[in-house]
C-alpha cells in the first residue's frame, strides 16, 4: 500500500520500507512518529479513501542537506555577495501505511515536560536586590559647572 503524505511544504509518494529525508522534525534517532496529513492512498493501481490514515515513520537520523551558494552580482557596479546556506534535514524510514491504530504511536516530547519544573522553582526562588544605581544628577553638576569657554574674536585687519 502507498500513501502520498504532506510534510514540510513538500509532498512524498512513501509505501512501508521506504526512506525519505524531509524537512526538520523534532526528535532523536529511534523515535517514532507519525505523518497525519494524507492526501492520497492507494494499493496497486486502485485509490482508495485517505481518512483515518496515518503513516509511521521511525527517524534514523537528524543531518544537514548539501550545500548551497547563494551568489548575486551586478554588473558594472561592483557588487558581489555569496552566501551558503545547508538546509536540517530528517531522515525518515517508513515502517506502515495504515490506520490510526495501527500505527505505533508517536512518542512524548521529554524535554517539554521537564522544562516546566524548572521554570517553576526558578520563578519560585527568592530575587536579588538590584544593587542601587550611581546618581547620574553629579555628573550633570559637573558639567553645569564647566561652561565652554568663551570664543575669541579674530583680531581686526588693518588696511
Amino acid at each position: 500500500m502507498f500513501a502520498i503524505v504532506r510534510t514540510g511544504g513538500k509532498q512524498y509518494r512513501v509505501a512501508a520500507g521506504d526512506k525519505i529525508a524531509v524537512e526538520k522534525i523534532d526528535g532523536e534517532a529511534g523515535d517514532t512518529v507519525s505523518l497525519g496529513d494524507i492526501l492520497l492512498a492507494g494499493d496497486g493501481g486502485e485509490v482508495k479513501s485517505a481518512d483515518g490514515l496515518v503513516v509511521s515513520a521511525e527517524i534514523i537520523a537528524q543531518t544537514r542537506g548539501e550545500k548551497v551558494i547563494v551568489f548575486k552580482k551586478r554588473r558594472r557596479h561592483n557588487y558581489r555577495r555569496r552566501n551558503g546556506h545547508r538546509q536540517s534535514l530528517t531522515l525518515l524510514r517508513i515502517l506502515a501505511v495504515g490506520d490510526a491504530k495501527k500505527a505505533a504511536p508517536k512518542k512524548e516530547a521529554a524535554p517539554k515536560a521537564e522544562a516546566a519544573p524548572a521554570a517553576e522553582a526558578k520563578a519560585a526562588a527568592p530575587a536579588k536586590e538590584a544593587a542601587p544605581k550611581k546618581a547620574a544628577a553629579p555628573k550633570a553638576e559637573a558639567a553645569a559647572e564647566k561652561k565652554p569657554a568663551a570664543k575669541k574674536a579674530a583680531p581686526k585687519k588693518e588696511a
